[in-house]
């Protein structure tokens, strides 16, 4: 079966993979990947402002078609309204955890590809506690939101679920 969309979200907790899945999606339909996360960070960990970081994603929401990766909730609706579909990959909060303490080891004192440059690579007590307390305070909006929206969307609680659902449809 021919995939059918053209623009879809992934979602998910820090560490759920989105980036990866995104790139793997990005790649097998020839889909332009969008990494929210390299749109809102600067060098250094410091933040776009509000008005910028809008603008570029206006400027990638307009487009014809994309696979996005990224929460960043207060853009959720604007990013769903744009979107074909969502993926949400609804992964247990330890092996986010784990995942993230992973690649926090693989890219120790470089930035991953799917990141700002000049930010590298860390889990600090902030996000660390993001990761673990996702399921209690965003999973809830997020599936509300995704529920409300009137778009597919697909929920998987296992990356292996995931990538056999993305794999059942002909790549290019």
């Amino acid at each position: 079966m021919q995939f059918p969309y053209r623009k879809i979200l992934i979602l998910g907790n820090g560490g759920a993979g989105k980036s990866t899945f995104a790139a793997d999606m990005g790649a097998r339909f020839s889909l332009p990947v969008v990494h929210l996360d390299r749109l809102w960070w600067l060098p250094g960990w410091v933040n776009r402002s509000t008005e910028e970081f809008d603008a570029l994603l206006a400027d990638r929401l307009a487009r014809p078609a994309w696979v996005m990766d990224g929460n960043y909730h207060r853009t959720l609706q604007r990013r769903l309204c744009a979107a074909d579909a969502a993926v949400f990959l609804d992964i247990p909060a330890q092996i986010c955890l784990e995942s993230a303490y992973a690649r926090a080891e693989q890219y120790r004192g470089r930035t991953r590809p799917d990141m700002a440059d000049g930010c590298p690579e860390r889990v600090d007590e902030e996000f660390e506690a993001w990761i673990r307390g996702y399921e209690q305070t965003v999973r809830p909006a997020m599936l509300s939101a995704l529920e409300e929206s009137g778009r597919p969307y697909y929920v998987f609680s296992s990356r292996r679920a995931a990538y056999d659902w993305l794999e059942s449809f002909q790549g290019n």
